[in-house]
């Protein structure tokens, strides 16, 4: 049984971090996924696919996988840059600014 354990991107929806903070042990699908000829849903007989397990750490998660066998690709995360500027929102309608605000 092959697992990958990482830890999620932030939403490319949003700027704010939630649920980026754990990590997540996730198994890699044993059997390729079908088309339902009368639907045309996607299925697959694979339950292990469906799982997901969150840790509070790496080391818990490479713990968990060694405890129960489980042959795991660690991927580590690429850390970013804080984007934080000075003035903030607000600075965009300030009274002294050096330039007109246009659109």
């Amino acid at each position: 049984m092959q697992a990958r354990i990482y830890r999620p991107a932030r939403n490319a929806m949003t700027s704010g971090m939630a649920k980026t903070r754990k990590w997540v042990l996730e198994y890699a699908p044993a059997s390729a996924r079908e088309v339902d000829p009368l639907m045309g849903w996607t299925s697959s007989s694979d339950t292990q696919a469906q799982v997901k397990l969150r840790f509070d750490s790496k080391e818990a998660a490479v713990e968990y996988a060694a405890e129960h066998g489980i042959d795991a690709v660690i991927v580590e995360p690429k850390e970013r840059k804080m984007n934080i500027r000075p003035g903030g929102y607000g600075d965009n309608f300030a009274t002294n600014r050096r330039g007109p605000w246009t659109h």
